[in-house]
């Protein structure tokens, strides 16, 4: 046992605290814990109903206060892991009382596309340390950009959200829900001196930043007087400009070594049309801007985000510090590490391009590692929780091996599929010696290791399919299937032998006939007297019912097709899709969308979400049943 899973709390705090790495399984982990000191750290540790409003206004206008913690935010069965380095920093902040025991966390996505694999480890992590700390976890959207947003992707991340089995109940927030807000905090800050309105162009702007090595340039505009700044602030509000006219930037340090503090934007024009507010405002907050405010507002306890936030940490506190007197608390910035899954990519932007260039047929795409394209693989919303479980949370960037995912998926789906029989490349088997017009019942049990659900029939007859590639007419050793003068069990049938193979004329096989022995039909006394090694799977051809399949695979030959510079569409995997013709039991053909099975011997399967029709399923293959990637043979 990995020496972790022996640790106490209270240890591997102290580890963390020292920065160790904790190790479990084949993955290490940085636990270095947050050192950041509140600035404010009596109010932080205020209940509730104590901490400070906002001057002038009253209780009603404030309408995040609540007596108790709310337990429905995250129903299912998420246990993070003890790999989870920020239930280490909860533990401690609830030790020390420095958010007098709350734990409020917040999934904040931005609705102008669809979510990936990726946010379902940020989902799983802020609804799952909300539920197991008795807290609330806010779904808001960050949606500040509206060139880009639409209510379509709300819905659908809504719908994601939900599926994988988290709940906000009262608590969806918008960014927009503070748009009021945030004007009239960007107007206290211009009252300061802590924000001006700017008048160079973009480009100017960034010819002024400096570099990573070189300090940046004041802006000509940087000392313009507070009534000057308010004034043009008010009329950009107004709509007197056109975009790109002015912006509103923080008053921070044209000379810090960190580039976002170097008088950062915070509005900008924009004449568009917001998708909730309509045409109420023509300027908008940016992100790093809205978000620290948003989460302060929602008294968020631990805002967890990625990496790639960690330098923008530093203008989330600055703001928040010059906003103490009007905001009612300080969150706590906690960045991770974001999921870096092997055969994918993760970048929206390349995420659109597979979309716009049709190398995929959608959103949805079984082959997609958006949370709509992995439902319709097959995957299920407790094979990604157990996924988001099993993998943890790290302050270093690694890559988590795709088929960790896939054995998440094939655990939970070996307990929850019924089985069923499907050939998928038939060839067919004429019994020689079985009743011309005779047809048997052979019982086939639904699950093998769950006897209390029973069984099906399974007709057996003249002529049958079996699987093309259980025949070899020149078998190599240690081939155990069917070739000539060999013999095979037929699974919960009876042994047969091959004695002919039938070829058309350009040699290719058409049919084989075999004989059967009626003593060995398998639950009979007597039947395992005769021992075969081969064991393959069949359907009658006339009870055979033909279905489409569809054989998905991972979309791309490479590990990491976008690292390096390369073009991650050269290593797109062309045989990511087949589509066959097959054969499957009559009780398939009832099948309802996302319903699951194991299709035995092959994989697991699901009913298509938007193309199975009544008495016309489609299948997707979710998954083999065992990792054979790039392996040989």
């Amino acid at each position: 046992m990995p020496r972790a899973f022996s640790l106490t709390v209270k240890e591997m705090q102290e580890e963390s605290q020292q920065g160790y790495l904790v190790e479990f399984g084949s993955i290490r982990y940085s636990t270095i814990m947050s050192s950041r000191a509140s600035t404010n750290e009596q109010e932080r540790a205020e209940p509730r109903s104590r901490l400070p409003r906002i001057p002038g206004k009253d209780e009603q206008e404030f309408p995040f206060e609540r007596s108790s913690l709310n337990e429905k935010a995250t129903p299912g069965d998420v246990t993070l892991c003890a790999s989870n380095f920020i239930r280490n920093i909860i533990e401690e902040d609830n030790r020390t009382g420095k958010w007098n025991g709350r734990v409020e966390t917040r999934f904040p996505p931005e609705p102008n596309g669809y979510l990936h694999i990726g946010h379902a480890k940020s989902i799983c992590l802020n609804f799952g340390l909300a539920r197991d700390y008795k807290g609330i976890c806010h779904l808001r959207f960050d949606d500040t950009n509206p060139e880009k947003e639409e209510q379509e992707y709300v819905d659908s991340i809504m719908d994601a959200v939900r599926w994988l089995g988290f709940e906000w109940g009262e608590y969806l927030h918008y960014a927009s829900d503070y748009f009021d807000k945030l004007y009239e905090f960007a107007e206290y800050l211009i009252k300061q001196g802590k924000a001006y309105v700017d008048s160079l162009t973009a480009e100017e702007i960034r010819a002024l930043r400096g570099t990573l090595t070189e300090a940046g340039e004041n802006s000509p505009y940087r000392d313009r007087s507070i009534e000057e700044n308010l004034d043009l602030f008010r009329r950009m509000k107004a709509g007197e400009f056109p975009d790109g006219a002015h912006v509103l930037r923080a008053r921070i340090d044209m000379a810090s070594p960190n580039i976002n503090l170097r008088d950062p934007v915070i509005y900008r024009i924009r004449h568009v049309r917001h998708h909730r507010t309509g045409d109420k405002w023509c300027i908008y907050p940016m992100y790093d801007y809205t978000h620290c405010i948003s989460d302060a507002l929602e008294r968020i306890t631990h805002s967890l985000c990625t990496l790639e936030f960690e330098d923008h940490r530093p203008l989330y506190d600055w703001i928040l510090d010059r906003l103490t007197d009007v905001v009612p608390c300080h969150p706590q910035q906690i960045e991770f590490a974001r999921l870096n899954l092997t055969y994918t990519v993760m970048s929206k932007r390349k995420l659109i391009e597979l979309v716009s260039g049709s190398f995929v047929d959608g959103w949805d795409d079984p082959r997609m590692n958006t949370l709509a394209g992995v439902r319709r693989r097959g995957y299920t919303p407790e094979s990604i929780r157990l996924f988001a479980e099993r993998i943890g949370v790290s302050k270093a960037d690694s890559w988590i091996d795709m088929g960790i995912l896939e054995e998440c998926l094939r655990e939970d789906m070996n307990e929850r599929a019924q089985r069923r029989l499907a050939i998928l490349a038939p060839l067919k088997v004429v019994i020689d010696n079985y009743p011309e017009n005779a047809e048997e019942e052979c019982l086939a049990p639904n699950h093998p290791q769950k006897p209390e659900w029973g069984s099906r029939i399974v007709h057996l007859t003249k002529t049958i399919y079996i699987e093309r590639s259980d025949f070899m007419e020149n078998p190599p050793k240690g081939y155990f299937r069917l070739s000539p003068g060999g013999e095979v069990r037929l699974r919960y049938a009876y042994i047969v032998k091959c004695v002919d193979v039938v070829k058309g004329v350009n040699g290719e096989i058409l049919e084989i006939h075999c004989t059967y022995d009626p003593d060995s039909k398998s639950g009979t006394p007597g039947a395992d007297k005769r021992k075969v090694k081969g064991n393959i799977h069949w359907l009658s051809a006339v009870h055979a019912q033909q279905a489409e399949v569809r054989l998905y695979d991972r979309l791309f030959t490479q590990a990491h097709p976008d690292t390096g510079g390369r073009d991650y569409k050269a290593f797109l995997n062309p045989d990511s899709k087949k589509v066959l013709a097959a054969y499957v039991e009559p009780v398939l053909m009832t099948a309802q969308p996302e319903e699951r099975f194991q299709f035995e011997r092959h994989g697991y399967f699901v009913a298509d979400l938007k193309e199975t029709k009544s008495g016309k399923p489609v299948f997707n293959r979710a998954v083999t049943l065992r990792d054979s990637w790039g392996k040989p043979g």
